[in-house]
């Protein structure tokens, strides 16, 4: 199984969201009833059905729509919502001859699809003008007492739609944040990590500046073997800050997937993905990209393995590997401890709020598992 995975499933709601969309429309059942048992002019029965038959379209087709799209609940929306919403207000208006106060049925579909999607202000507005409808033709209509059960209906909607969209909103501003948060530690781990290797270079290419400095004139070998030493060093401290800026550069999950599958296999070892990458959360998604990143280094420079497997699932990454275990894991020898590699992964886990895991496989290898 490879890394990549359908555009569909960016959003595990789309699946579901005609389904969703479906189930509500039970409630229309009231106007349905109502256009079967109207005594208006055919005509206005007529335009009623058509009405209703495109209202159901236009409803279902812009509940997908908004579950499909990329736009934050409450933020600013284009044009195309906007004339949903607009067709709905006018479907059920050419109803009111036909079906009287059953059209009430009809104010739950149009509070939600603004609640979800259209901006705030709208949700409030449509909510209260909702309810003022509701309630004055409850009380003051011949009649429209019997339409109470919708009125209450509709209040305890506007309360839902409030409150799921404010959670959800909450819960998108906090996932960002946790984002945030989670790439500028990243960054900090990078500038720290760059720091200490370009600052032991220089500290060592500037001594042995010095020392190839004195010895020009008195030992011009020895002069130039510091000078081919300073080179080298410069070469190498070039070659590490290059690695750490690529590893940065591969943000994503799916991306270090495919990069670590190329490696792998480049290598000779099997690479397989099991599960969904779009399971994590963005800041899970980031971390387990990290924790990825150097368990396919330590595997290529340590493992001695033919096969490895990354498990992808809701606040869980697993990589695991048929290789000799972890004992002279991370460039160390067998029971000399942890290197800078796992230090560093265990780290990235705790400032996630992560469990890290680094364990044998019974059936001998390695397992790197990093949970929420």
């Amino acid at each position: 199984m490879t890394s990549a995975r359908p555009d569909t499933a960016k959003n595990p709601w789309e699946r579901f969201s005609v389904v969703m969309a479906l189930i509500w429309l039970v409630f229309l059942i009231y106007p349905v009833v109502a256009l079967l048992r109207s005594e208006a002019a055919a005509g206005w029965i007529t335009v009623a059905w058509v009405a209703l038959a495109l209202f159901i379209v236009l409803y279902v087709v812009g509940a997908v729509r908004g579950v499909r799209s990329d736009t934050p609940i409450g933020s600013p929306v284009g044009a195309a919502p906007w004339l949903f919403y607009a067709g709905l207000i006018v479907c059920a208006l050419l109803s009111v001859p036909a079906e009287g106060g059953a059209v009430l049925s009809f104010l739950p579909f149009i509070m939600s699809f603004a609640a979800f999607g259209l901006t705030r202000t709208w949700h409030w507005i449509t909510s209260g003008a909702s309810l003022i409808i509701a309630a004055l033709f409850v009380f003051l209509s011949p009649g429209g007492i019997g339409f109470v059960t919708i009125l209450i209906i509709i209040a305890l909607l506007a309360v839902v739609n409030t409150v799921s969209t404010t959670l959800i909103m909450r819960s998108a501003d906090a996932e960002r944040l946790g984002l945030e948060l989670a790439t500028s530690e990243g960054r900090e781990a990078v500038a720290r990590d760059v720091h200490d290797l370009i600052g032991h270079s220089l500290t060592v290419v500037g001594l042995k500046s010095q020392l190839a400095r004195r010895l020009i004139d008195s030992d011009p070998e020895r002069a130039k073997a510091e000078l081919a030493d300073i080179e080298a060093l410069t070469a190498e401290a070039i070659a590490g800050v290059r690695a750490t800026v690529s590893g940065v550069r591969t943000v994503t999950l799916d991306e270090q997937l495919a990069a670590s599958g190329e490696a792998l296999r480049s290598a000779g070892i099997a690479f397989t993905v099991d599960g969904d990458p779009g399971s994590l959360s963005p800041a899970q998604a980031l971390t387990a990209t990290w924790i990825l990143r150097e368990a396919t280094t330590n595997v290529l420079r340590h493992a001695e393995a033919s096969r490895v497997q990354v498990h992808v699932s809701t606040g869980r990454l697993s990589v695991v590997d048929d290789g000799r275990g972890c004992d002279d894991r991370d460039g160390g020898p067998a029971g000399s401890g942890e290197g800078n590699g796992i230090r560093g992964m265990r780290e990235r886990a705790a400032m996630a709020g992560a469990q890290f895991r680094l364990d044998d496989e019974p059936t001998g290898g390695t397992i790197v598992e990093v949970m929420w």
